[in-house]
């Protein structure tokens, strides 16, 4: 399995639990939300938003640091650049928005390479260390459970997209995107509500953590009243017009091929010999949005694509002048569309929101505890996130603080039309 099969499989594994979890108590969730092709309410004003103060911080002030945590380093790589991302916020919010409270911000970094027992080893370090009142974290599959064990609930702490169903259970924890087990039920609404679909076919390579994902899709679409076949294949098979036939893609009125981006391009080659082109109907997760498919296909599979976030130089999302701004500003325009880059800066600038409402003017009262309460009753529009966010709303995830998508069908030559706005789980 290359590197990038390994990572998808890796971050799918980790969601086993939550996901089948989540499939099954969804229905209790109403979200048939913002369907329209348009774009929802946005962050325009990253100052307004941190609730920050115009102008570098003062260096001469002593420092508010953040943990950070991301897994990078090793062999298995799931968001290397959410790293990036988090070190541009920070530079960001101490050249222009003041830092907290005109204190500078600092990063305590932390990374986990390849086992569990650097997870401990972030955890203690950061834990032990008094001067941090609340942690972020990248992209951590391996590792996380033994974090939150060694956290205990003592800090809280912040994750863009979690990877693991260990982060969402947290009490002390905010996943401002959301994570699989939630932001997969959507495409029901989607093929319910924009394309009016009855039957769906599901096709996904048997392996671990992909199937389970594959499954909650299936589930979705079945919450949404439509009829699913949902068909799984030997890993590494080349040949898919048998799946997909079996599934019944032919004739079916959505069509979601799910794997890791190694199962891309031969999934796209066998939907175009069975004639299946209709990119709106064709629906998967922006795993296949990799160069590792352009390289094999010439281009990314003509598809819809679920995105959680916003979409790098999407000209119908409000907020993405502001990010592109700050990505001219600092020369960061060849890290600036990965997904991990985006999510990690829009969680930096909400952390520094939270520190900022904690301190109240006044940095010494900044506590753990100040910071999770101001984090938890947050409800958005999220930078370049979801318009709205609702924390604890899962009893089984109380971390979880978003369940929705927007969709865009790729045109090629890297460029998106929007296809929905911000899409929730199908209701009851």
């Amino acid at each position: 399995m290359n590197r990038s099969a390994r990572s998808a499989a890796l971050a799918g594994a980790a969601l086993v639990a939550l996901v089948l979890a989540i499939a099954a108590s969804a229905t209790t969730a109403r979200s048939d939300r913002a369907t329209a092709p348009t774009a929802s309410a946005a962050v325009t004003n990253y100052l307004t938003y941190v609730k920050g103060k115009r102008g570098k911080a003062n260096p001469r002030l002593s420092k508010v640091y953040i943990g950070w945590v991301n897994q990078q380093g090793g062999q298995v790589v799931i968001g290397g650049l959410a790293t990036a991302g988090a070190q541009l916020a920070v530079r960001y919010v101490n050249d222009q928005l003041g830092g907290v409270g005109g204190h500078p911000v600092a990063l305590v970094q932390c990374f986990i390479k390849s086992n569990e027992e650097e997870g401990t080893t972030c955890g203690q370090k950061l834990v032990n260390d008094k001067r941090i009142a609340v942690i972020a974290t990248g992209a951590v599959a391996t590792g996380a459970q033994s974090f939150h064990a060694t956290i205990r609930g003592a800090k809280p702490v912040v994750t863009g997209v979690a990877v693991t169903p260990v982060d969402g259970a947290q009490r002390n924890a905010i996943v401002l995107f959301g994570d699989a087990g939630h932001i997969l039920l959507p495409f029901g609404t989607y093929a319910r509500n924009v394309l009016k679909a009855k039957t769906a076919a599901v096709v996904y390579p048997q392996a671990t953590g992909i199937t389970e994902a594959a499954l909650v899709i299936a589930a979705g679409l079945r919450q949404a009243g439509i009829s699913v076949k949902a068909v799984g294949y030997t890993q590494g098979q080349s040949d898919l017009t048998a799946p997909l036939t079996a599934a019944g893609a032919t004739t079916a009125d959505f069509v979601a091929p799910y794997g890791s981006a190694a199962d891309c391009a031969n999934q796209a080659n066998a939907l175009k010999q069975l004639g299946i082109t209709d990119s709106r109907k064709i629906m998967t997760a922006p795993l296949c949005l990799s160069p590792q498919v352009s390289a094999a296909l010439g281009d990314w599979p003509l598809w819809t694509y679920a995105i959680a976030s916003s979409n790098y130089g999407d000209p119908t999302d409000k907020g993405m002048p502001a990010y592109q701004r700050v990505i001219k500003r600092y020369k960061a325009e060849k890290n600036a569309p990965d997904p991990w880059h985006i999510v990690a800066f829009s969680e930096l600038l909400t952390t520094v929101r939270f520190l900022n409402e904690a301190a109240a003017n006044n940095v010494s009262r900044i506590t753990p505890a100040r910071v999770l309460a101001r984090a938890k009753v947050f409800r958005g529009p999220l930078a370049l996130g979801s318009p709205k966010l609702q924390c604890g709303k899962y009893k089984n995830a109380p971390g979880i603080c978003n369940d929705m998508f927007q969709a865009f069908t790729y045109q090629g030559k890297f460029a998106f039309k929007r296809a929905s706005g911000w899409i929730g789980p199908p209701g009851k």
